[in-house]
């Protein structure tokens, strides 16, 4: 790819009020209002870029067959394997399938409200109890079709329960499994169609769990000090499996590849027989002697063609060969320091390029940090092919970058995984409060809207629609959609209030028309027409 000078364009957002308030950010009190106006967002445009980012469609009909350990582009948009279902977080190993549809062009009704009370559980920050409620970040659902035509929904929750419910009425399928502790990622199901639930929590085992029995069974795990790590013992990563090959990180920064060894024992109940075939550190020296311990893979990874990708707490975009790794060799091949905490998963378009978000975190006391920060943005595209160089300095693999600001109260970056529509946009949910589209060629952002701050929660995008949490602190969050039909150009369709103050930092499953989303008021909820 050609390479040429840098190009600085600026488009100014809108000034807009919100209510900042609630745990997680500077509070204005619950009858204040704090009007901030918006910094302008900056784009940096390196050169020439492709075209084109994908399909100009979307469908769910089977994929067909890959070529074993790949994902190709045709997978894009659509859901993974054989199962007949939302399968894991953003629905595919490109993060880019978010369920199916109708969306109701009118505000859906409540259909159900999960359970009769809160879902709470307490976990300690530090040395201090506290207690959560409801779901979070991530917490997306999952949706699938059971043999008998039932789509069951799973999810983990605070109460440190998986929980199996029938997605049309909310009553329960199968009994709940204790994990120990509070979850907060998103768990997997099997895509292959092998009774099996992949899932962490704060407890420090990631666990594989059979669903062939009266009772959900614990059939392996993995304790996040196997190996010497650092930071925590955390599971936040959503799994993803591609063939027999399961590949997460912990927050004891490190990153794991797991063959699974499926099978079905001779009286027909599924067995696993996961053997590690390749796990490596999540940092580098270099990084470490700069940023301390900090390094946790909190984001899940994604895979396109025989390549995995992941980032860290501590800002590194990493990328794996593992054209090979079921014989226990893979290999580095891109390496790339963003400057600051990545959370947010990784988003691949039809040609491989990456698109990865930061928040703010090492710059606000880092200063090699921060002047990387100012060099590089929150939010860039990266070409992979490009080689990087000495990864603490390099700037070749960006191909554009976007540089979101702190405002209304709220640090820079993003929590939330963007969402790649086919059209080649960008749908991107920041800290701040503002929904921006981006142009994926230009790197141009080319429509916003204020959706309140701490949008945590990551947008799904279903045919010609756009459902997302809105208005997190405020006194009526709940759900938001918008009409898609020319993207450019969005429209609001309606707004939904959950009907608490619990603010929805979960990612909304969309399934047959129906959303399926959990709040911190503690419960799980489904709306549809």
């Amino acid at each position: 790819m050609r390479k040429v000078a840098l190009l600085l364009l600026s488009v100014s957002l809108l000034t807009a009020a919100c209510v900042a308030g609630g745990e997680n950010v500077v509070s204005a009190g619950p009858d204040e209002t704090a009007v901030t106006t918006m910094p302008p967002v900056t784009t940096t445009i390196a050169g020439e870029t492709p075209g084109t980012t994908g399909p100009t469609s979307t469908t769910t009909t089977t994929l067909a067959a890959q070529p074993t350990g790949t994902v190709t582009a045709q997978s894009l948009f659509r859901p993974w394997g054989t199962v007949n279902g939302l399968t894991m977080f953003r629905g595919n190993p490109t993060r880019t399938f978010f369920g199916t549809g109708p969306v109701p062009q009118t505000a859906p009704e409540r259909m159900w409200r999960y359970p009769d009370s809160a879902m709470s559980g307490e976990s300690p920050v530090g040395n201090q109890p506290k207690v959560w409620s409801g779901t979070g970040w991530t917490g997306q659902p999952l949706v699938h079709e059971l043999d008998d035509g039932t789509a069951e929904l799973i999810f983990g929750a605070y109460d440190k329960q998986i929980h199996f419910l029938d997605a049309d009425t909310g009553e329960t399928l199968r009994p709940a499994y204790d994990m120990g502790d509070i979850i907060k990622g998103t768990v997997t199901l099997d895509p292959d169609g092998y009774p099996l639930l992949y899932a962490g929590s704060r407890d420090p085992r990631f666990r594989i769990l059979a669903l062939d029995g009266d009772e959900v069974r614990e059939v392996w795990s993995l304790h996040a000090k196997a190996v010497e790590g650092m930071w925590n013992d955390d599971w936040d990563s959503n799994p993803v499996v591609i063939d027999d090959i399961l590949y997460v990180g912990g927050e004891n920064s490190w990153w794991f590849a797991i063959k699974l060894n499926r099978a079905y024992d001779a009286d027909g109940m599924v067995t696993v027989d996961p053997e590690i075939v390749y796990q490596m550190p999540a940092w580098t020296d270099d990084l470490f002697d700069l940023l301390g311990r900090q390094h946790s893979v909190e984001n899940s990874t994604a895979v396109f063609d025989d390549k995995a990708y992941f980032a860290t707490s501590g800002g590194r975009v990493v990328g794996v060969d593992v054209s090979d790794v079921e014989n226990g060799n893979a290999e580095v091949f891109f390496d790339f320091w963003m400057g600051d905490d990545i959370d947010s998963t990784i988003t691949i378009d039809a040609e491989g390029y990456l698109y990865v978000v930061a928040h703010a975190d090492h710059e606000k006391n880092n200063n090699t940090a921060a002047r990387r920060v100012r060099d590089v943005g929150q939010l860039v595209k990266l070409d992979t092919s490009i080689p990087v160089g000495d990864p603490l300095t390099s700037l070749d693999p960006i191909v554009w970058s976007v540089e979101i600001p702190a405002a209304r109260g709220q640090d820079t970056g993003v929590w939330a995984t963007p969402a790649l529509h086919p059209s080649g946009l960008l749908f991107v949910p920041t800290d701040s409060g503002n929904l921006l589209a981006i142009d994926t060629t230009s790197g141009l952002v080319v429509w916003e809207d204020e959706v309140g701050v701490n949008a945590w929660s990551s947008p799904a995008i279903v045919d010609d629609a756009l459902v997302i949490a809105v208005d997190c602190f405020t006194e009526e969050p709940g759900l938001r959609a918008y009409d898609l039909t020319d993207p450019l150009s969005p429209v609001e369709m309606w707004q939904q209030p959950i009907g608490t103050r619990g603010c929805v930092e979960s990612t909304p499953a969309v399934w047959g028309g129906n959303i399926f989303v959990g709040s911190r008021d503690g419960f799980m909820y489904a709306f549809g027409s």
